[in-house]
């Protein structure tokens, strides 16, 4: 019995990790969840897998979560706020932490997982895009496994099993290429929110989905890839494959490549991460070769998608400039979503906060501190562009 705490339950990947419980209830036991604000599902998740310890990041919101508890006849512990989730990350009879939460708000939890001695399982980019550095020198401290959740970096963990790091030529993410892949650059400008939101392959939260749609989630990939696998920006590449089937592949010295494939389902990639290193059947779906007759590969138009360009500069720059270029691209989807920029000016306001920012070195103070003025200076810009 592998006991488990999700941050972010409440979320897609949170949401999909308690589907992959249901399927193995021999197997796991919930001892901790958190969520941001949606209390009425933190609630109905405790009930369901009796949760004894539970952790709501908006602190505002603890007083209803007790009521609702106490109105539901549901006993837990509650906690509240970043040290709320350090506390439920670092409970003592917890095995494994997911990390789902959005935000650089995962990063203190995960630190505090790390070093108190939990398998981390990751699905959250900004630990990593913003405080690679940190977060794996932190686990190699402690020994500690980090698991990715990523479809991608899940694909290319399970090619890289058994594997000599020295053999690997390249890392190739798979992009589905999002729902402007084959829309000329200038109708992009008149794009809207709901029309970027129609991903075409994956059913995925609103950041995450808008990502897709700039490829910054190609970009922030990039990041993840150099800091988990220790691969050189320059080996990484991005492939569009619009079917999304092949997740991701690498390639060794000798010219084989390795695919790991799959539908587009989430729960592939979190249950192995649950699970690892075993394999075990919970009825997923599976995939029937016969139906892609037609999988298909090309170049992103890096022109048309600047993210990929920016990644790689901000990673080459280094210290706190990829948690600037994380930070600014979440405040400016932001701005998107409630209609407050054109689509175009998401990756003109994180080429601007990048510009802006005198690059510090990367401590967690000085990443925090970069990614709240990351999120202001966007803000403020849209309104004078707005002005």
């Amino acid at each position: 019995m592998k006991r488990l705490v999700i941050l972010g339950s409440t979320g897609s990947i949170g949401t999909q990790t308690l589907d992959i419980v249901r399927r193995l209830p021999d197997r796991f036991q919930i001892v901790g969840l958190s969520a941001n604000s949606n209390v009425q599902r933190l609630v109905e998740q405790a009930k369901e897998f009796h949760v004894p310890y539970l952790a709501i990041g908006d602190r505002e919101q603890e007083p209803a979560l007790n009521r609702l508890l106490k109105q539901e006849g549901v006993s837990c512990e509650v906690f509240a706020g970043v040290e709320g989730m350090c506390a439920l990350a670092t409970l003592p009879h917890a095995d494994l932490v997911v990390v789902a939460v959005a935000g650089a708000i995962g990063i203190a939890p995960t630190h505090a997982a790390i070093t108190a001695g939990k398998t981390i399982a990751l699905a959250s980019k900004e630990v990593l895009v913003a405080a690679g550095e940190l977060t794996m020198a932190l686990a190699k401290a402690h020994g500690v496994a980090i698991l990715p959740i990523d479809s991608e970096h899940s694909a290319l963990f399970q090619c890289l099993q058994g594997a000599d790091a020295s053999q690997v030529e390249r890392l190739l993410l798979t992009a589905s290429g999002g729902p402007f892949r084959s829309v000329p650059k200038e109708a992009l400008h008149h794009v809207t929110p709901a029309q970027a939101l129609r991903h075409p392959t994956w059913n995925m939260g609103g950041l995450v989905t808008i990502n897709s749609a700039t490829l910054m989630n190609k970009a922030l990939e990039i990041i993840e890839a150099h800091w988990l696998f220790g691969v050189p920006a320059d080996h990484i590449e991005v492939v569009i494959h619009p079917q999304s089937i092949v997740h991701s592949m690498v390639r060794f010295r000798d010219g084989s490549t390795l695919a790991q494939m799959g539908l587009p389902d989430m729960r592939l990639p979190i249950q192995y991460a649950l699970v690892y290193p075993e394999r075990i059947d919970t009825n997923l779906p599976r995939m029937r070769l016969a139906d892609f007759t037609n999988l298909t590969f090309e170049e992103p138009d890096e022109e048309k998608f600047p993210a990929l360009g920016l990644a790689r500069a901000a990673l080459a720059a280094g210290g706190t400039v990829p948690a600037v270029m994380n930070a600014a691209n979440e405040a400016a989807v932001d701005l998107f979503l409630r209609e407050r920029i054109p689509f175009l000016h998401i990756i003109r306001l994180v080429e601007e906060a990048i510009k802006h920012h005198t690059p510090q070195q990367a401590s967690l103070e000085n990443v925090l501190q970069a990614d709240k003025e990351a999120r202001a200076f966007v803000y403020e810009k849209a309104k004078a562009l707005a002005s």
